[in-house]
């Protein structure tokens, strides 16, 4: 199965992580030696311990602002090391916990929001170096690589499907370099012996800093909920039908971010692009993501030299596209066609991601979704019907499938509201729960029925001993 399948699969996959690798760690500030590496252990280290026979794992975009930040706010490389081991400690504790379905409970409006927040910023990161290139050369292969990265998503290029768009933008990259004569500041420079040149944690401060647990576990959360959610639309890819246990893919992921943190590589998680395209390429079991994390570790020992007349251009480019594709228009139009209830914290949660940072701009998000949550709890679990029967007013209060202390509010004010010399009858045959509170309240309306002249009927409704409450 591997010759038939898994080598095609896994060769095609490295040919789409490679440039990714390297553009992730650029936008990142990290070595680029560290998104290689990277790729390698998430590829060989993480598809080994995993049970997912599809998803591949490497340095994602989504995680490139909050690394360059973190970077620049612990001063160094290797003291930002230390926050991948916690990140990757922090996800083997979700998934030891069985905590794998945290993913469920992040509203899909602030998910969104977020990843559309970091499309914004990897856009604006690479815009910058566009306007400030100090050559014309890199200038035109910037050009030429965003238009054959949009060339190859019209229709007509589905035929060349089988060459990925990446990896045509490289070897343009590198065919330029040599005719335009590219300075050598302005191209990949790995080192011939990139074993020699690894950084290492810096143990000893690992305490030195909260700053460093902080960042260490929130970048533990975002790539939990990265891979959480590259692992289910990936499932979904799958044409036997598997599906991935979540727990042990937290556990993977975090081996995986530890392994990356003590060797000298930026984090790591399960990728869409990646996975998407292990698919497209027929991979069936779990050894073309090890293939692809081998067919690196290859590259960088046996053709440095290839790698370094890379352009940084190109990789800006294929940036660039990476950030549009996280926040095109088109998504900006189908959350607002679902109401402000799903608009407003899609919108604030990348205003606020911007103006702050990434932990600020999520929660802000999260809190005013929780607010519609409860707002729309509060509604009435109930409806009230009023009639005139022999001139005598009645009413029907008919409790709907849940009630619950939410309601609490709403209902006291409707049964104040029931005049007196009149009929009230409250149903609920209906009902799949009703909360305590609600059912005390029904119960002391009982007394003040009676001062009120109130006849009060109960149907499917629990008595509540009150007098015993007080």
């Amino acid at each position: 199965m591997w010759l038939r399948y898994d080598l095609a699969a896994g060769l095609s996959v490295f040919l789409v992580a490679l440039p990714l690798c390297l553009g992730i760690a650029l936008a990142s500030g990290a070595p680029l030696y560290a998104g290689l590496l990277s790729g390698m252990i998430g590829g060989i280290v993480v598809a080994a311990i995993s049970a997912s026979p599809l998803a591949v794992s490497g340095p994602a975009a989504g995680l490139t602002t909050l690394v360059a930040a973190s970077i620049i706010t612990l001063g160094n490389y290797p003291t930002f090391l230390l926050t991948v081991i916690i990140a990757g400690a922090f996800q083997v504790l979700l998934g030891v916990l069985k905590l794998g379905a945290i993913a469920n409970y992040f509203p899909s409006a602030v998910i969104k929001g977020m990843l559309a927040a970091i499309g914004l910023m990897l856009i604006i990161n690479q815009v910058k170096p566009f306007l400030h290139h100090v050559s014309t050369a890199s200038l035109l292969i910037a050009i030429c690589s965003v238009l054959i990265l949009v060339l190859m998503r019209l229709p007509f290029a589905k035929k060349f499907s089988f060459l990925p768009a990446p990896l045509l933008v490289v070897g343009m990259g590198i065919l330029f370099s040599g005719i335009l004569a590219v300075e050598k500041d302005q191209l990949v420079n790995i080192p011939a012996d990139i074993f020699s040149k690894l950084s290492f944690p810096e143990f000893k401060r690992l305490f030195s800093n909260i700053q460093i647990w902080k960042n260490g576990v929130v970048i533990g959360l975002l790539a939990t909920l990265e891979t959480l959610l590259c692992i289910e639309a990936i499932d979904k890819l799958d044409r036997h039908n598997r599906i991935t246990p979540v727990n042990r893919e937290l556990i993977a992921q975090g081996i995986g971010n530890m392994v990356c943190g003590v060797l000298g590589a930026i984090p790591l998680t399960a990728v869409v692009v990646r996975g998407s395209a292990n698919v497209d390429a027929g991979a069936r079991t779990k050894m073309s993501a090890i293939t692809h994390g081998a067919l690196l570790l290859l590259a960088v020992v046996l053709i440095p030299f290839v790698l370094n007349r890379i352009p940084y251009a190109a990789l800006s480019a294929i940036l660039l596209m990476t950030g549009y594709n996280l926040t095109q228009p088109k998504l900006y139009k189908n959350m607002f066609s679902l109401g402000w209830k799903q608009f407003l914290p899609f919108i604030l949660t990348i205003v606020m991601i911007l103006a702050t940072d990434l932990l600020i701009g999520v929660s802000i998000g999260l809190l005013l979704s929780a607010y519609f949550i409860i707002q729309n709890n509060f509604r009435a679990e109930y409806r009230i019907t009023r009639t005139v029967m022999n001139g005598k007013e009645t009413e029907l209060i008919k409790l709907n499938s849940n009630v619950t202390f939410l309601n609490k509010v709403k209902l006291k004010k409707a049964l104040d509201e029931v005049p007196e010399n009149s009929i009230l009858t409250i149903d609920g045959s209906n009902c799949n729960f009703v909360d305590y509170d609600i059912l005390e309240i029904i119960s002391e309306f009982e007394n003040k029925a009676k001062d009120r002249h109130i006849t009060l009927y109960t149907i499917g409704i629990e008595k509540v001993n009150v007098t015993a409450i007080h």
